[in-house]
């Protein structure tokens, strides 16, 4: 039987990012080690095939050897590129978030109703659950630096076009559901196409760190970014967050401008989205690895993210809090979601990724129960600096192992469909679905039945089915399967 990896570059494994673009200066080729028994086992032989024709079934993925260094920025310091792209990430990310919290205190200005305050952020989530699979076709077939590029300058103008309206006093609630409508079907191919971008920054080695260390940036612009909020609508006004967030697009739009990467070669397949949405359908319904790892996700962000949107509601009538108390929740989230992705970036290789996903999607529900039952302000604060990490760990690692298993030309609509479950789908159902099952029996019940459905489904995918206890040994899968 024959297998096939990667050929190492520079004493690094290499990778091709999707696509077909080759990472780093030199350009890989596909190794084939022979396992025939009359074949020297050092016989290597090389090919410039397209992976469509001639991957087998299965190529093993083997995590680096040696002890790199527990500093959780080495990915950050070894490439250029990446450097570049966080530094600019994190600080529109930094933007956005204040562009967020601006938007629901607008809405109820304007509105005085919790309904339309929902509603807005409904809005941006609608495009990502309708758009995001077959913007992922487009994707696999486009230059991805450069609609990363598209997409941050149309983000740019959309925050702009915003101040304007809000600063001249000629915002109403039919624009604001507009641009945010806006919002969201930017975002719909914006967050694929960066997603599958990683790979081409930083290499299939470094991937997982690489997709912690973005993490960490989420969650540290979760943290600061309302607080500057707060401070810019107290001293300057509501419209002046639009105007910050349309800099911060500014900021990253010259990092993008800096990154270099080999020229684009478009691969072949079929042009239409549609057809490529199928085949990513396929692709996942008949590989069990990705479709188990789908179907977690899927559960797990209905089910847990949407504490989030009753955040509000917990801090009144869990806590008896008052704005500012919703802030330090908030707060206590970020930093420890911040703190579980540093953490995942330091640990690099050493500690098997499924044992910390089995590790984080375990304690993540439990630690929500736990919260559910907790009306002592101090110990829901404790409680949710662990919920915030173990969050964030299922999710990068989810995020990592997904984009190891899947091959290149398959990475953008697989992280389509990975951003409608997480984007999409844990706004629109599952934080509708929650809001009406806290109206009914109560926000503190709902979150504890949460947290129990939680639990329940990993138990029974983590021991009761091998599919994602096998993750880190079945390898990048082919496209044999469609």
């Amino acid at each position: 039987m024959d297998r096939w990896t990667d050929g190492p570059r520079d004493g690094r494994a290499g990778s091709r990012g999707g696509g077909g673009r080759d990472v780093g200066q030199g350009r890989s080729s596909l190794i084939l080690t022979s396992r025939h028994p009359d074949t020297p086992a050092s016989r290597r032989l090389t090919s410039r095939h397209s992976v469509l024709s001639v991957v087998p079934s299965v190529v093993p993925y083997a995590a680096p050897s040696g002890s790199p260094s527990l500093n959780p920025f080495r990915v950050f310091f070894r490439h250029r590129n990446f450097r570049i792209f966080l530094i600019g990430q994190t600080m529109s990310l930094i933007g956005t978030w204040m562009q967020t919290m601006a938007e629901g205190w607008l809405a109820l200005e304007l509105t005085n109703s919790a309904f339309l305050v929902g509603l807005v952020a409904v809005a941006t989530s609608i495009p990502i659950l309708l758009f995001s699979l077959p913007a992922g076709a487009i994707v696999d077939r486009a230059d991805k630096l450069r609609l990363v590029r598209i997409a941050q300058g149309c983000y740019l103008l959309e925050a702009s076009l915003l101040w304007a309206l809000t600063v001249t006093h000629h915002i109403d609630i039919h624009s604001l559901l507009a641009l945010a409508f806006v919002s969201g079907t930017i975002a719909s191919i914006e967050i694929p196409a960066r997603q599958s971008m990683y790979i081409d920054l930083v290499g299939r080695e470094d991937l997982p760190e690489a997709i912690a260390l973005n993490s960490s940036g989420f969650n540290l612009a979760r943290v600061v970014g309302p607080g500057i909020a707060a401070a810019v609508i107290a001293g300057l006004g509501i419209s002046w967050c639009f105007f910050l967030n349309a800099v911060s697009f500014v900021a990253v739009l010259i990092g993008l401008f800096m990154i270099r990467l080999p020229a684009f070669r478009r691969p072949p397949g079929h042009a239409r989205p549609w057809i490529g949405v199928i085949q990513a359908m396929r692709y996942v319904r008949r590989t069990p690895n990705v479709r188990a790892l789908m179907l977690m996700v899927t559960a797990y962000s209905i089910l847990g993210t949407p504490v989030l949107a009753l955040m509000p509601v917990v801090a009144r009538n869990m806590f008896s809090l008052g704005a500012g108390g919703y802030g330090v929740l908030l707060s206590c989230l970020g930093i420890g979601g911040m703190t579980g992705a540093l953490s995942l970036a330091a640990v690099g290789p050493r500690v098997s990724r499924v044992k910390l996903l089995m590790f984080a999607s375990m304690t993540w529900p439990i630690l929500l129960f736990a919260f559910s039952l907790c009306r002592i302000p101090v110990f829901g604060y404790l409680l949710l600096l662990g919920i915030g990490s173990t969050m964030i760990l299922n999710g990068a690692i989810s995020n990592g192992l997904l984009q190891t298993v899947v091959p290149d030309e398959l990475r953008g609509r697989v992280m389509a469909a990975y951003s409608l479950v997480v984007v999409g789908m844990a706004q629109v159902v599952g934080a509708f679905s929650a809001g009406v099952v806290a109206d009914v029996v109560g926000v503190a019940t709902a979150i504890g039945v949460a947290a129990a459905l939680m639990l329940a489904y990993g138990l029974h995918a983590f021991f009761r089915r091998p599919e994602l206890r096998t993750l880190e040994s079945v390898g990048v899968r082919d496209l044999s399967v469609l």
